[in-house]
C-alpha cells in the first residue's frame, strides 16, 4: 500500500530556538492550533514535550478532541508526536507515524520540515491527506511569522 504524507518545508529567519517557541509554548500554539479544527470547535494543545509525554488537543470545553504522545524529541530538532481523533477508530501505527518537525539551522534561517501522516491506514486516507495538506498551508506561515515576530 503507498502511504500518504503531507510533506513542507519553509524557511525562517529565526534561530531554532525562536522555531521550537512557536511550534511548543501554549501561548503561541493558541494562535495557529484553530486551523485544525475544520470549523468546529476551536481548540489548543497541551503537553510538556517530553518523551511518552500525553499531546492533548483540547476543545474550549475541555474535551480531548486529538490525542497522541511525543514519540522523538530533541530539542530544537526534532519533535514527532501522534494524533489520533477521539471520535474515531484509532488506526494501526508505525514509527514514522504522526505529526514531525525537523529544524535545521541554515546560515542565520531555520529551515522548518513538517510530515504528517501516514494517512494510508485512514478510511478516505486521501481525502484526510488534501485536508491536512490545506491546513499546513495556512499554518506554517503563521508559524513562520510568530517565529520572526
Amino acid at each position: 500500500m503507498k502511504k500518504l504524507f503531507v510533506d513542507k518545508t519553509i524557511e525562517i529567519k529565526a534561530p531554532p530556538a525562536k522555531v521550537w517557541e512557536a511550534l511548543t509554548q501554549r501561548e503561541q500554539t493558541d494562535k495557529w492550533a484553530a486551523e485544525f479544527s475544520s470549523g468546529g470547535p476551536t481548540f489548543h494543545i497541551e503537553s510538556d514535550w517530553k518523551l511518552g509525554s500525553p499531546v492533548l488537543w483540547k476543545a474550549d470545553d475541555g474535551k480531548v478532541v486529538v490525542e497522541g504522545g511525543v514519540t522523538a524529541v530533541q530539542p530544537f530538532k526534532l519533535l514527532r508526536f501522534t494524533v489520533f481523533d477521539t471520535r474515531s477508530q484509532r488506526p494501526q501505527a508505525t514509527d514514522e507515524d504522526g505529526i514531525t518537525y525537523e529544524l535545521a539551522k541554515d546560515d542565520g534561517t531555520t529551515k522548518l520540515h513538517v510530515k504528517q501522516g501516514d494517512f494510508a491506514s485512514m478510511p478516505e486516507g486521501e481525502k484526510y491527506q488534501r485536508m491536512s495538506d490545506e491546513v499546513w498551508d495556512r499554518v506554517l506561515p503563521k508559524v513562520k511569522k510568530l517565529a520572526e515576530g
